[in-house]
């Protein structure tokens, strides 16, 4: 087995309010950003985890997604990476 790095992102899908982004949108523009025309607040999830492969790996973290870390209602996830780490497992 191979120690992988997985790198999920999860946003707020298009169209749906997003009441986070808007209120950091908000501040941005108070504070003089005023060219900043629109805010999305997500979340970035960073995985530690053995596998046979990267592709495992990445089945592994679909999985993951579609059942714990998104709301498959009002988010889209998208695994970004997934990365053999040096030194690790074996």
């Amino acid at each position: 087995m191979t120690h992988y790095r997985l790198e999920i992102r999860v946003r707020p899908r298009p169209g749906l309010l997003d009441p986070q982004g808007k209120a950091v949108h908000n501040s941005l523009v108070a504070l003089g950003w005023e060219g900043v025309h629109d805010v999305r607040v997500g979340k970035a999830i960073l995985i530690d985890m053995e596998a046979e492969s990267a592709a495992a790996a990445r089945e592994a973290a679909e999985a993951m997604c579609r059942k714990l870390l998104a709301n498959p209602v009002t988010e889209d996830y998208e695994v970004v990476s997934a990365e053999a780490l040096e030194g690790a497992g074996s």
